[in-house]
C-alpha cells in the first residue's frame, strides 16, 4: 500500500498485519495512523509498530518483526517503480542500473504531460512461456515476416539495436517525415527520422515511445504456458495518436501473439534443440539470454 504522511513524505509498505496475516487497508482512506480490524493492532505511517492490546505479557515484545516491511520506491515522472527483490540484497538490481540509460535517452520528453487513458489499455493473455514472449520483442528480425502494417512504415535497412546492462533499445526510423518525433538538438539521436524507441528493462517491461506518447507493457507470468501482458497507454499528443509506427498496436499484438505461441508449441518438440543468433539482428534476444543465464546461474 501507499501511505503518505503528514510530512508529505511517500512510502511503500506491506499491507499484511504482522499479527495474524490480515489484510490492513482495502481501499483509499484518510488516517492518522494504520489500525488492523482483525485484533486491534496499529502502526505508525512510517510502519513503525504502534500498539497491540492484550500483548503485556508477551517476552521481548514489539521487534523489528512487528513493524511492516518497507519497499524501495524509485520515481521517474508521474510514475513509481519498486522491487519485491529488494528483500533479497544479493538478488536487487539498483534503479539507475534498470532506468538510467533510458532516462538519460528521453529525458527532452515531458513527461508530467502524459495523461494515463485506461480507456486505451488493455490486458492480453498469451498462450506461452513469458520468456518466449519477451524473445520476440528484443528483436526487429521478424517484423518483415510478421507485421506488414508496421514494416509499411519502419525503414527496417536502418532499424538498430543498442545493448545496456539491464536494458537495451531498439530504435525504428521512419519511412517518411510525417510519422516522426521531433527531436530537439540535445537529443542524442538529433538529425534522425526516430518513429519509435522501443526500450526493454529487464526483466518483463517495454517502454514504447511514440510521437503521440508512451505505451507501456508489463510482462506478468501466469504458469509455464500462460502469460498476461498489461498495455498501459500514455498519450501526451491526442492528433498523433494512432498515426505511424504507434498505430494499429491491438493488431501488432495479434500478430506477435500468434507466432509466440505457434513457438511455445515447437520448441518443446523432441527434434528442436536451440538455434544460432543472427549477428546483426538478435543482438537484443542474446543479451536477455545472457542475463537471464546470469541471475540463474
Amino acid at each position: 500500500m501507499l501511505v503518505r504522511d503528514r510530512q508529505d513524505t511517500l512510502r511503500l509498505l506491506s499491507n499484511v498485519c504482522t499479527h495474524r496475516g490480515n489484510i490492513l487497508a482495502t481501499g483509499p482512506c484518510q488516517l492518522s495512523h494504520l489500525r488492523c480490524r482483525y485484533h486491534g493492532r496499529q502502526f505508525q505511517l512510517d510502519g513503525k509498530f504502534l500498539s497491540m492490546p492484550e500483548f503485556k505479557e508477551v517476552k521481548d515484545f514489539p521487534s523489528p518483526a512487528d513493524d511492516l516491511k518497507q519497499l524501495p520506491l524509485f520515481q521517474w515522472g508521474n510514475w513509481l517503480f519498486t522491487s519485491l527483490s529488494a528483500q533479497d540484497p544479493g538478488a536487487h538490481i539498483p534503479a539507475n542500473l534498470l532506468f538510467g540509460d533510458m532516462m538519460n535517452r528521453m529525458q527532452w520528453l515531458p513527461f508530467r504531460d502524459f495523461v494515463f487513458r485506461p480507456e486505451l489499455s488493455r490486458d492480453f493473455t498469451v498462450r506461452a512461456h513469458w520468456a518466449l514472449y519477451c524473445e520476440n520483442y528484443l528483436e526487429g528480425f521478424h517484423i518483415p515476416f510478421v507485421h506488414a502494417g508496421l514494416n509499411a512504415v519502419i525503414d527496417f535497412g536502418n532499424y538498430t539495436t543498442e545493448l545496456f546492462r539491464y536494458s537495451n533499445l531498439q530504435l525504428g526510423i521512419a519511412k517518411d517525415d510525417e510519422d516522426c518525433f521531433d527531436l530537439p538538438s540535445s537529443s542524442p539521436d538529433y538529425g534522425k527520422k526516430v518513429a519509435a524507441y522501443y526500450f526493454f528493462v529487464f526483466p518483463n517491461m517495454m517502454f514504447n515511445f511514440y510521437p503521440w506518447g508512451l505505451s507501456v507493457n508489463i510482462v506478468k507470468p501466469v504458469s509455464l504456458t500462460e502469460t498476461r501482458v498489461s498495455f498501459l497507454t500514455y498519450v501526451a499528443d491526442p492528433s498523433k495518436y494512432d498515426k505511424g509506427a504507434g498505430s494499429g498496436l491491438g493488431e501488432v499484438e495479434t500478430e506477435d501473439e500468434e507466432v509466440v505461441e505457434a513457438v511455445q508449441k515447437g520448441v518443446r518438440s523432441r527434434l528442436y534443440r536451440h538455434g544460432r543468433y543472427s549477428v546483426t539482428r538478435e543482438q537484443g534476444t542474446h543479451h536477455f539470454h545472457r542475463i537471464m543465464a546470469e541471475r540463474i546461474g
